[in-house]
């Protein structure tokens, strides 16, 4: 049994590692399209700080793992996949052939289409290559825009912050990470960007980027111009399905999967940001691109690879946790509520504190918090468990922070009608 796994981030690396405990003998090859070993995108903005060297981003530090594994890892580029022949076309020539295939290609950065947004300059903050070209540019004291205020952008500008540059944010969205905070969170976030002194533009887009003569000049909608030594581009991303086209495998969104992670092609599953996976709280199939679902369905898909689909995947929480200057922000399940639904809200301002949780009934199906870090893990346990909170609802609507109270009351039977 011959297992290619195309993708070599934490989707494909867990695959590979499942496989090989579940089958002993079983041929195992890992495509990477990158020349470095597996790494981890989310250890990028600790090499921009220079916490850790490049070697520090790689998912496995032991250079033998694979090798001590018997998986053979592949840098290279699929250019196309024949699943009536189950083979996969390389773009350095040659053909692969398999018997099980794991899809695992995870995203790639989407930039809008602004004039001059291919310039000298311009960057996603994506690979390690693009890693190494943000570090020759974002020196201290350089003027910097990131353009994109979402989950990837915080990231990034967490990382830029600390380097010591003067940034400057466009956000086209009414405020910062609009995918996993309200209108309320995310405006004290900008404020507390702002209160460390970076400038934060909300409701505005780059219109246009050119040559100035200190790098870049960008061109915002308010009428503004930016000069820049660097403008790195942080508007989203788009699973990596381009290569599937005349394969047979259906796309949507992402690659369309079922409870097993299986495609519409029998031997071809697929996993991480690429797959339209099952989401906890809708039951519904869309794209989570979230490290850890691509860990989920890695295990998930590489288990029923090789013994068949026994392993359903229960589908993912939808959850993020941001550190941003200091500054925690989370959002879990249905943040944004449900039609109907109650919601529970604290707020205070001049702290940057802020808690809301939403109901379902008496369940407890999404929350956000900014500030408030206690609260992490019992507010995805509470979700997860769809815990039903009787009277706790109640308490809760009045004091949204004795969530700890009502979990221990909801799970485990203590204080229920207390």
């Amino acid at each position: 049994m011959h297992h290619v796994i195309v993708g070599a981030g934490p989707a494909g690396v867990i695959a590979a590692e499942t496989l090989r405990r579940l089958d002993r003998d079983a041929k195992i090859t890992l495509v990477g399209d990158e020349p470095e070993p597996p790494y981890s995108r989310m250890a990028i903005p600790y090499l921009l700080i220079d916490k850790i060297k490049e070697p520090g981003t790689y998912l496995r530090k032991d250079a033998e793992h694979f090798a001590a594994r018997n998986a053979e890892v592949v840098h290279d580029r699929v250019g196309g996949v024949d699943t009536k022949r189950q083979t996969l076309s390389l773009t350095n020539g040659g053909k692969l052939k398999y018997d099980r295939l794991l899809i695992a290609t995870g995203s790639h950065p989407v930039s809008p289409p602004i004039p001059g947004i291919d310039s000298a300059g311009v960057h996603p903050c994506w690979t390690l290559e693009d890693a190494r070209a943000i570090m020759k540019l974002a020196k201290p004291g350089a003027n910097v825009v990131l353009m994109g205020a979402g989950f990837i952008g915080c990231i990034i500008l967490e990382a830029l912050a600390s380097r010591g540059v003067n940034l400057t944010v466009v956000e086209m969205e009414n405020r910062m990470v609009p995918r996993m905070l309200d209108e309320t969170a995310g405006t004290l976030l900008k404020q507390w960007c702002e209160s460390k002194g970076v400038r934060v533009h909300t409701s505005t887009k780059v219109t246009a980027v050119e040559a100035a003569k200190k790098g870049l000049g960008v061109s915002l909608d308010n009428g503004d111009t930016l000069e820049a030594a660097l403008l790195i581009s942080a508007t989203g991303v788009r699973p990596n399905t381009q290569f599937l086209e005349g394969s047979g495998v259906d796309t949507d969104q992402g690659i369309l999967v079922n409870a097993y992670l299986q495609t519409s092609v029998e031997h071809v599953y697929a996993a991480g940001d690429v797959a339209q996976g099952r989401d906890f709280s809708t039951g519904e199939y869309s794209v989570q691109a979230i490290q850890p679902t691509a860990a989920d369905h890695g295990h998930i898909a590489a288990t029923n690879m090789a013994g068949g689909n026994t392993l359903e995947h229960p589908g993912s929480v939808n959850m993020n946790v941001l550190d941003t200057l200091g500054l925690v922000s989370s959002s879990f399940g249905l943040w944004m509520g449900v039609d109907g639904g109650d919601s529970a809200t604290l707020t205070d301002r001049d702290r940057y504190r802020y808690l809301n949780l939403r109901f379902d009934g008496d369940v407890l199906v999404g929350a956000s918090a900014l500030g408030l870090t206690q609260h992490v893990g019992v507010l995805r346990g509470l979700i997860q468990t769809r815990t039903a909170l009787g009277r706790w609802k109640d308490k809760l609507l009045d004091d949204p922070t004795r969530v700890m109270e009502a979990y221990l009351a909801g799970t485990q039977a203590i204080g229920a009608n207390a």
